[in-house]
């Protein structure tokens, strides 16, 4: 064997005279701890002194290396040849290299090894986040304490930081009078489950959605649906994107979803709770889902803007996070799309794609009670199960070097380390998301519980804040986010819930109007 210079190439001295003419040869694959990476490509989470194994087109020989051919950010390389196939040579990293970093690898063209390399190879490898030990970073509680701990603090997400104008849920930590339609329909669910907690009183649970209905009644509404944002203070619409500055027909069903919850659990015949009933039914009745079938078309339409009109142009199909859009359309007693608008726009026989984001069998399950719902598309209990039970046998399963395992998995739209971005088994980043695993509790409770062990006690010294676990984390990459958002916290609080109690589940279902919504739509659900 043999050490092979890494660094700043050295002078190249002259050839001499009558060298033999060296055979061609290109580099065929290369891989790291027995991973393949290819030519330009990055490969995550590899050991703190990796081993590479460069397979060549033809054999060579390890004692005949070029000084300048063969780079390594990480410091100097051992050169054997492999024991059992002449075509390879092994490399082993001399030095051990930092936790969460990138190098690159790169061997040039030239005379190398005894032949002669027709191009260059080049790959980066970044290593292994390591924890710094296994040790918990919390004192241990009961899984019933912890369940409620995490629950809790979710919860505090919409009590304490909602809006203190509006009571809406702000978009995320730190968006000032930005609130989320969407997201504060999640935030109306978690009332009841606070108030069956004993973390409020039903008093103050009525009182703050009162305070919230009031607002939504008087914010700006572009044909009875609201926008994606809205000012908290003022009630005016925030624009999402340019031509994103008017209704948004899925973010309206995620709030109404989440009225039509608190209309059917709060109903006292007082007269705060009976006001609140009065209010939020016309509130719902106000939304002309119709005018989303842009004409009559036998499909709805996501966005509606005054001055850009159907500028987004953007279809609302299956399979998504939006099923309830339709539900509820088929719902209303003012503005009800027919079943054939539900069965060629939704199309749900176009088949489901089991390795897509999470967030799409939590957002309209969260009222929707999908135990024994069944349609002539799906049973949705199978479907939503299956779905979640893919997403955790992808994450245990992977080779990406990740972090991924039995208790650290759950991808779905989150932040992540260069934005945010909708994470799943076909667009996989190395991020996981809290409330991945967390939502999926009716699903997979064992699974659910494992994970939140593994946030909680492992990485709770990084990923734990005032509001429960951050939103999200990439152990490759050494990075944990340091935001909550509205629409991951409020799945968090109320799937924990259905699972625990089916507390939203069974106020959502118990509405007349949703009840012949899905009769209508050839729904059975009991």
């Amino acid at each position: 064997m043999m050490a092979v210079y890494c660094g700043k190439i050295p002078p190249v001295d002259d050839p001499s005279e009558g060298s033999t003419v060296l055979p061609k040869a290109l580099v065929v694959s290369a891989k790291v701890d027995g991973r393949s990476v290819g030519d330009r490509e990055t490969i995550e989470r590899v050991s703190n002194k990796p081993t590479i194994t460069l397979e060549f087109s033809r054999e060579v020989k390890a004692d005949e290396a070029s000084l300048s051919s063969v780079q390594f950010e990480g410091g100097p390389l051992t050169v054997t040849a492999h024991p059992a196939d002449a075509t390879k040579l092994v490399f082993t990293s001399e030095s051990t290299l930092s936790d969460g970093a990138r190098y690159k690898f790169s061997i040039s063209a030239g005379e190398c090894f005894g032949v002669k390399l027709k191009s260059d190879y080049t790959f980066w490898l970044s290593t292994k986040y390591v924890i710094d030990d296994q040790t918990d970073k919390f004192p241990r509680i009961t899984d019933d304490e912890l369940f409620e701990k995490v629950q809790k603090a979710a919860f505090s997400y919409f009590w304490d930081y909602g809006h203190p104008v509006s009571g809406l849920a702000r978009e995320r930590l730190g968006s000032g009078d930005t609130v989320t339609s969407g997201g504060s329909g999640f935030g109306l669910m978690a009332i009841p489950v606070g108030i069956e907690r004993g973390w409020i009183s039903r008093t103050e649970g009525a009182q703050r959605l009162l305070k919230i209905v009031d607002f939504l009644g008087s914010a700006e509404r572009f044909h009875g649906a609201w926008p994606h944002w809205l000012n908290g203070s003022t009630g005016k619409a925030i624009a999402f994107s340019t031509n994103d500055n008017g209704a948004d027909l899925v973010e309206t069903a995620f709030l109404v979803e989440g009225l039509l919850a608190v209309r059917a659990y709060f109903d006292g015949s007082d007269a705060l709770e009976s006001e609140i009933r009065t209010k939020i039914t016309a509130l719902w009745e106000g939304v002309e889902w119709t005018w989303f079938q842009q004409g009559g078309q036998k499909v709805l339409y996501w966005h509606w803007s005054p001055d850009k009109g159907w500028a987004m142009n953007m279809k609302i199909t299956s399979w998504n996070e939006a099923q309830i859009v339709y539900i509820l359309a088929a719902s209303s007693p003012t503005y009800p799309i027919t079943k054939e608008v539900y069965d060629q726009g939704w199309n749900g026989s176009n088949g489901y794609n089991y390795r897509t984001p999470l967030f799409f069998v939590h957002y309209s399950f969260l009222g929707l009670d999908p135990r024994k719902l069944k349609d002539a598309y799906a049973s949705y209990w199978e479907q939503n199960c299956q779905h979640a039970r893919t997403n955790y046998e992808y994450c245990v399963g992977s080779d990406k070097g990740y972090g991924y395992s039995a208790e650290c998995w759950g991808l779905t739209a989150s932040d992540y380390y260069n934005g945010y971005t909708a994470s799943s088994p076909s667009n996989d980043t190395g991020t996981v998301a809290p409330t991945a695993a967390l939502a999926s509790f009716p699903y997979m409770p064992e699974e659910a519980m494992a994970a939140m062990n593994y946030f909680y006690y492992k990485l709770g010294n990084k990923l734990w804040g005032t509001y429960g676990f951050y939103d999200s984390f990439a152990l490759a990459k050494n990075w944990f986010a340091s935001s909550y958002i509205a629409i991951d916290e409020g799945p968090i609080v109320v799937m924990m819930e259905n699972y625990r109690t089916g507390l939203i589940w069974d106020s959502f279902m118990k509405d007349r109007d949703v009840q012949a919504g899905l009769t209508k739509l050839g729904f059975t659900w009991k």
